[in-house]
């Protein structure tokens, strides 16, 4: 332990560990702080990015919409059904086979092959690479009939077979389209509602984190500030009381000073006691409240005080009255 203090080596380590442990909190926070910020600052972005998204999926919303489209897309295969029985469906069922008819220029025209076989499939698919909408199922019937009128010449019959369907089918849609458009906007609807409670949850969640934040930061400042009181009052310097044989020594070595030793004298008592007033006519110099701390002072800038020599006693000028134990 230091002899001018009450601290201990154990004292100061478990200072420093509470520093360092107050520390890290405090970084730790910091980065919840920073999440906090980063999700209100996103909630202004999706406000602002609403309409950009048009009928964009999130994960449950789109589990939602399937569950919800069963409805149309039966409708969808119905009409579906009607149109690949007919009886000049057959060229449209699978795959156009491009090597056995010899159709080596087909993929230079045609971009985007399509069948019905593939349209089923795609209806059928339960891992989310299927359709997402009825509007992608029609997409892509009318693209097998489209395909079929681009490659072939108006005369060719499987062009009068695909445009006679084609027809047929939009003539289907038309009547479809209305319960799509209904059932798109209740789809919208519930999209917006998950949206909606996802949003309110996370914000729930966030405001719940900012109110722990700062709870912790308040119990940090506690705990600093306690730390604070107990290393001052654990490591402040426990100063020194001068001897009455001390204070003897000290008042008759004064008087004997020069005018010049003097003033530094009165100098260091005032640098020490911001109470002295070393401009008075007459100086009242308490000893029990200067301590040590003139003592050693003295000693460092005169040596020892009894030794102080005085050339001429008349020439000091300011009194000096020392208080002498009882």
């Amino acid at each position: 332990m230091d002899p001018m203090t009450n601290c201990t080596e154990e004292d100061l380590n478990h200072f420093r560990d509470s520093v360092y442990e107050n520390f890290n909190k405090v970084q730790k926070l910091e980065e919840q702080i920073t999440e906090v910020e980063q999700f209100y600052r996103s909630i202004n972005v999706e406000v602002n990015n609403v309409k950009d998204k048009g009928r964009e999926k999130h994960a449950i919303g789109t589990k939602k919409s399937m569950h919800g489209s069963s409805s149309r897309e039966a409708n969808s295969s119905n009409t579906m059904q009607e149109i690949t029985q007919h009886k000049w469906a057959w060229p449209f069922i699978d795959p156009v086979d491009v090597e056995g008819l010899g159709l080596h220029d087909y993929y230079e025209i045609i971009d985007k092959p399509m069948d019905f076989s593939t349209v089923k499939r795609k209806m059928d698919a339960k891992d989310g690479s299927g359709y997402q909408n009825v509007r992608e199922i029609y997409a892509d019937v009318r693209l097998i009939f489209k395909n079929a009128m681009k490659y072939n010449d108006e005369k060719h019959d499987i062009h009068t077979m695909a445009k006679t369907l084609l027809e047929k089918f939009e003539k289907k849609w038309l009547q479809l389209l209305p319960k799509v458009a209904q059932a798109e906007k209740e789809q919208m609807k519930e999209e917006a509602r998950v949206q909606m409670e996802m949003k309110l949850a996370r914000e729930a969640s966030y405001a719940n984190t900012a109110k722990d934040i700062s709870l912790a930061l308040c119990n940090i400042d506690g705990t600093l500030e306690n730390l604070k009181q107990m290393v001052i009052e654990k490591c402040r310097f426990v100063k020194e009381k001068i001897s009455a044989r001390e204070k003897v020594t000290l008042m008759e070595s004064l008087p004997r000073l020069t005018p010049e030793n003097l003033s530094k004298a009165i100098q260091i008592i005032s640098e020490n006691d911001p109470t002295f007033q070393p401009y008075a006519q007459e100086v009242n110099l308490d000893l029990d409240v200067q301590k040590i701390g003139l003592k050693n002072a003295m000693h460092k800038r005169y040596g020892s005080t009894s030794s102080i020599t005085l050339e001429d006693k008349k020439q000091t000028t300011i009194a000096i009255v020392a208080t002498l134990p009882n």
